[in-house]
């Protein structure tokens, strides 16, 4: 099974986030460096998947907002 579009975007935010981590921490700069590097290739690679992603939807931008439609009386 391949991991959807959006498991990639939790991977990425997953990784980055924990370079935050490790500059806050103080770890050497060889685990920080290659964390961010791979960080930067997941998030080059999670943008390819978003975009060619096979996502189909009914809605318009005159839905606006999903939760609270302009115009549309249900």
């Amino acid at each position: 099974m391949k991991p959807s579009a959006m498991t990639w975007v939790a991977i990425t935010t997953l990784i980055l986030l924990t370079v935050v981590i490790f500059v806050a921490m103080d770890m050497p700069f060889g685990w920080v460096f290659y964390l961010t590097t791979l960080g930067q290739a997941v998030l080059v690679y999670t943008v390819y998947r978003v975009l060619t992603d096979d996502y189909t939807t009914h809605k318009t931008f005159d839905d606006f907002y999903e939760d609270h439609p302009i115009g549309k009386n249900k």
